[in-house]
């Protein structure tokens, strides 16, 4: 049975006692040694959340014991305490807990803490935590979403502050984020300096998992920490809840099962092999919630409220080769999403009862992205027929249209500038579908590229997009070319209104969308 509000307050979790919860303020009046204390190294993240339950993340600088207090106020009054995971080598020192049985609690504050394995007097310094759980009802509800986190050469710039638009984002104070992928460059090794076309120059931060690509699951865990290390990233951590995807960087650039590298950086050619070592480092840095049936698995549904639910998309994971993406027929090569996920998504939107339904998607639909010669999207430039992977999005969208299913918006970053497309049968190739609107964002600490071109067999329009001038491409981050998009629900009207922004919070395209 949920937990209400006043049961929450006035009893302590079986669980935790069933891992054996320790009394943080039992321990006696003593001065313990510094060098016995464990340190929380990288902040602490939330993440997956649903309603009643998130996942909580964080990592010691040794073994140690995760402790997690968990309250409706900030003054921890009347919390509980639950005993988390043992950090250990294996994992790096992360651990997360997947807290549940939170009820009908609108705000969670946590708090974190690692006691020293063999002395639970021996305790860590606490860093806190807050969240918005889902609502039951219906509420406003703000998000924010963007991808693609310290790539293309541009790092932690300590002379701009670092990664400022996390705190930017921070500051409008969304329920939850997602990350729509790249969320590290494993392929991407840094400089510390860099000198600008105006003859200024750039400073990274470099640490020895920067300073080269990643092949082994070391120096993958290292991408992830060497991003944990900003101060706006961690402060933005620890207030907003993250539903992570991934794409290609987290394990190298236009990936796909079965290729062979052929890049003189690498020493290990197999992608399989370093994907499986990239994949494991996800899972140990991201708040992502593991199932024993399916502990790998990063495609999920998530239910914001009666009004909100996201689908998280993996168009990594199932994919065929990256090729001239023309088959006539599906599956195989041409593979996407792949038969078992595309079905879980189109079961799961015909089924959903959200007023919105949030597709999270790490790559766009109608813009054209090449792997040099080949197709690395969905979308193979020839605004004919669906061919190639573009068949598996005609059926998603034909059966749809078929079951009715309204109001859907597709969320994306991946190409590098922020653009809002609006798909419609009247302008496409295939018309057997209901209209929908894409938009992009991103990048949020990385170089800016576009705007790419758009591929007609869906009939998209590109009603707004913000890139550099033409001729222009790979512009650090202090150029201005960053961005993020914020949806606001206004349970009220039950509009949803999405808006571009960019570094600084200046708001560029807006609109305003109706349900249907």
């Amino acid at each position: 049975m949920p937990l209400s509000r006043r049961r929450f307050l006035s009893h302590s979790l079986h669980a935790g006692a069933a891992f054996g919860a320790v009394s943080l303020l039992g321990a006696p009046a003593i001065v313990l040694a510094e060098s016995r204390r464990p340190v929380i190294t990288h902040g602490i993240m939330s993440g997956d959340i649903q309603p009643g339950r998130t996942m909580v993340w964080s990592r010691s600088d040794r073994p140690a014991q995760m402790i997690l207090e968990l309250a409706d106020n900030p003054s921890f009054k009347g919390a509980r305490r639950l005993v988390g995971p043992t950090a250990l080598p294996v994992d790096d020192y992360t651990t997360k807990l997947d807290v549940t049985g939170l009820g009908d609690m609108e705000s969670l504050h946590y708090r974190v803490r690692y006691a020293a394995l063999g002395d639970e007097r021996a305790l860590s310094e606490p860093v806190m935590g807050r969240l918005r759980l889902p609502p039951s009802q219906s509420r406003n509800v703000r998000f924010v979403w963007s991808g693609d986190t310290v790539g293309q050469g541009w790092g932690i710039n300590p002379d701009l502050g670092g990664m400022r638009i996390y705190e930017t984002m921070r500051q409008v104070q969304p329920d939850f984020f997602i990350h729509s992928g790249d969320t590290i460059y494993a392929d991407g090794p840094l400089q510390e300096s860099v000198t600008l076309e105006d003859g200024t120059t750039w400073r990274n931060i470099v640490t020895p998992a920067k300073a080269k690509v990643a092949e082994t699951l070391e120096e993958y865990r290292g991408q992830y920490a060497y991003n944990l290390l900003d101060d706006n990233l961690r402060r933005f951590n620890a207030e907003v809840p993250m539903f992570a995807q991934w794409d290609d960087h987290e394990t190298v650039n236009n990936w796909y099962p079965g290729e062979v590298l052929d890049d003189p950086r690498y020493t290990e050619k197999n992608v399989s092999l370093l994907n499986a070592r990239a994949r494991r480092a996800f899972m140990d840095y991201m708040p992502v919630r593991q199932t024993a049936d399916a502990p790998d698995r990063l495609y999920r549904r998530f239910t914001y409220g009666p009004d909100l639910e996201v689908f998280r998309l993996d168009m990594r994971s199932y994919r065929g080769a990256n090729s001239d993406n023309r088959q006539t027929a599906p599956g195989g090569s041409a593979a996407f999403l792949g038969d078992a996920q595309l079905q879980w998504l189109l079961d799961g939107l015909r089924q959903s009862q959200a007023t919105w339904k949030i597709i999270a998607s790490d790559m766009p639909l109608g813009l054209v992205v090449k792997d040099g010669e080949r197709y690395e999207a969905v979308a193979n430039a020839e605004s004919g027929r669906p061919l190639g992977r573009e068949q598996e999005i005609a059926r998603l969208l034909e059966g749809l249209h078929k079951a009715n299913v309204q109001n859907i918006v597709w969320l994306t970053a991946d190409v590098h500038y922020t653009a809002a497309h609006h798909y419609s049968p009247e302008r496409a190739s295939f018309q057997n579908f209901t209209p929908f609107w894409e938009f992009v964002s991103g990048p949020l600490n990385a170089g800016t590229f576009g705007p790419g071109e758009l591929d007609a067999t869906f009939g998209p329009e590109a009603v707004f997009y913000k890139a550099p001038p033409p001729g222009q491409a790979n512009l650090p981050p202090s150029a201005g070319y960053q961005f993020f998009g914020q949806v606001d629900f206004d349970a009220d009207s039950r509009e949803l209104t999405v808006t571009l922004k960019d570094t600084a919070g200046a708001s560029l395209f807006e609109k305003r969308l109706a349900p249907s």
